[in-house]
């Protein structure tokens, strides 16, 4: 089998044939197939698989699943979600396709079939990832070469691996985009990385927000003057906060609000252009 050209083409030129007639597949009882050990999703959609159900009660199931023969039957190779809606719908026997396929096919199989699909999180990707390429000993280049892949898009996610737990979990429920976690990912501090995962979703921050928002300290650094010993800095609030990103989003520009003491501060409105500095004027004027 050419793996090294085909397993990046999809699952169908995995098994190499061409789909069989209605009438001709194999059908074998669903309690004779065990799930699959590789299964890289961990999580599936209850109203997905109730909808799925439905329609294989009315229509059958168009695609069949794809075993293996094991000791104690069938061992599933893709189709988990077709498995679970047909057990849903009371159905004794499924079609099936099987192929003679070892360990690694298998595993790389389930990979192939899993990571085309847009609704499989990153968590869970990046999972099956790391799981293959520790089993095989493989480098990221040539788990890439053989899934049809750019090694950059296997190593980025892998390394969401190293986020703490929590922000894991948020980037595997949606809440947090990889763009988020890749910028978090460059922070040192694992407790910063969590006490930003929490803000990002508390105040729905996109990416550039929050690339700013880490910027800010920085330039602020630079700008402030010294402070007095024993003169702690006046905390922003969450609703000093939201009037900085309104006027951010209102005047399209740099806008940040200094709190230096109780009722003092300023509010810094930075321009880039000649364009930018007549709007401002402008505004200030009405």
């Amino acid at each position: 089998m050419e793996k090294t050209t085909r397993l990046g083409r999809g699952l169908e030129a995995l098994l190499g044939a061409e789909p069989m007639a209605a009438d001709a597949r194999p059908e074998v009882p669903v309690a004779a197939i065990e799930a699959n050990p590789h299964q890289p999703r961990k999580t599936f959609d209850d109203d997905e698989i109730r909808s799925l159900s439905e329609s294989i009660k009315n229509h059958g199931i168009l695609q069949p699943l794809v075993v293996r023969q094991s000791a104690a039957g069938f061992q599933l190779i893709a189709g988990e979600r077709r498995l679970r809606a047909a057990m849903a719908a009371g159905l004794l026997n499924v079609p099936v396709t099987v192929v003679d396929f070892n360990d690694q096919q298998s595993y790389e199989a389930a990979l192939v079939e899993n990571i085309q699909r847009a609704d499989l999180n990153p968590i869970d990707k990046a999972h099956g990832f790391k799981d293959y390429l520790a089993r095989y000993s493989m480098t990221h280049d040539q788990l890439a070469a053989r899934l049809g892949m750019a090694r950059p898009t296997i190593s980025n996610l892998v390394a969401l691996l190293e986020l703490p737990a929590d922000v894991q979990e948020l980037v595997r429920i949606g809440q947090l985009s990889t763009g988020h976690a890749k910028v978090l990912k460059g922070l040192d501090d694992p407790a910063r990385q969590s006490a930003l995962a929490r803000e990002i979703f508390a105040r729905g921050l996109s990416v550039q927000a929050l690339t700013d928002l880490l910027k800010a300290p920085a330039e602020e650094a630079k700008d402030e003057p010294e402070k007095s010993p024993g003169k702690p800095a006046a905390t922003k609030t969450r609703h000093v906060q939201g009037i900085e990103d309104d006027l951010k989003r209102r005047m399209g520009l740099k806008v940040e609000i200094k709190v230096k003491a109780k009722d003092k501060g300023q509010i810094v409105l930075n321009f880039e252009s000649n364009d930018d500095f007549e709007r401002i004027v402008e505004a200030l004027k009405k």
